[in-house]
């Protein structure tokens, strides 16, 4: 059984992917449309493109998002989990309030908090303050 809310077809907004190399430390890509099973190939291609040059930072834009599923949720995973292999950290801007819900239900939100694999983290006191490594 597929249910529908308010009448909406899936994806039925097509992906649209921009990319932003200005910085070439940060590069920026703008995630609008639905983010969905059928349309989410090309945003994992684009990650895995950019992360082939290992910036320090790669930062999905969310602004114009208008759906995600699954498959889209799979597709941030990704870019975290590939990141962490490049050294990369994955920053996510301009993230809609019904997609912080589902990273925070999911636990996404938790996972993307975790410091890239190997970098050396400050320690805390037992006060919980910083001590600085």
């Amino acid at each position: 059984m597929i249910v529908l809310s308010h009448g909406r077809k899936p994806e039925s907004t097509p992906l649209r992917l921009s990319v932003d190399r200005c910085d070439p430390g940060a590069p920026v890509i703008r995630v609008g449309g639905d983010l969905a099973y059928t349309t989410a190939a090309p945003l994992r291609a684009e990650v895995d493109a950019v992360l082939l040059d290992a910036p320090p930072e790669l930062v999905l834009d969310f602004g114009d998002l208008i759906f995600i599923d699954s498959t889209g949720l799979g597709v941030i995973v990704h870019a975290w989990r590939e990141g962490q292999q490049a050294g990369t950290t994955l920053r996510l801007r301009s993230v809609p309030r019904f997609l912080e819900a589902i990273l925070d239900m999911t636990g996404i939100s938790g996972l993307l908090r975790r410091p890239v694999a190997g970098s050396r983290v400050p320690s805390a006191s037992p006060s919980g303050q910083p001590t600085g490594v």
